[in-house]
């Protein structure tokens, strides 16, 4: 199961305790927002797409949108979201608890700038009902993240 190998990616950090699993469903902004009593903005979700043939993650805020214009400008690509089959096969994690953490290899990661102005988030830890608090440098080093990116709209307003 895939939580279970983002608790051993997070224990050699010494963090698996920080991983929080809940009764209910956090599948969704909405649902996470309420398992863990916080803003849906601070959901930080994680969006996979194909790029060259390659599986990428895009981590944005819970408010956030894909901008396809700023999308295609930043990969050179019509945004196309993998389906939940291969996100599964591709990234490692089923839709629901797609997170940057113990994914497959060649998997690259992005931050969208829709994140920084928060001090900490909460993404997905591999399953539809888990997460975990991370500051933003935090999730910088344990995301392994290529870069950062502004590729959403919709969370300035």
């Amino acid at each position: 199961m895939a939580i279970e190998q983002v608790k051993e990616y997070f224990a050699q950090f010494g963090m698996a305790e920080r991983v929080q699993e809940f009764e209910v469903s956090s599948a969704t902004v909405e649902l996470a927002a309420q398992a863990l009593s916080c803003e849906p903005c601070r959901i930080a979700k994680t969006l996979s797409f194909m790029v060259d043939g390659r599986a990428i993650l895009i981590v944005a805020a819970g408010d956030a949108k894909i901008d396809n214009p700023k999308y295609k400008a930043q990969f050179g690509a019509k945004a196309k979201m993998l389906a939940p089959e291969e996100t599964e096969t591709l990234v490692g994690h089923r839709v629901g608890g797609v997170c940057p953490f113990a994914v497959h290899e060649g998997v690259a990661v992005y931050l969208d700038e829709s994140l920084r102005r928060f001090e900490t988030v909460f993404p997905a830890c591999g399953s539809s009902s888990s997460a975990i608090e991370l500051t933003i440098g935090e999730l910088e080093e344990y995301s392994g993240f290529a870069s950062w990116v502004d590729v959403c709209k919709g969370w300035r307003d």
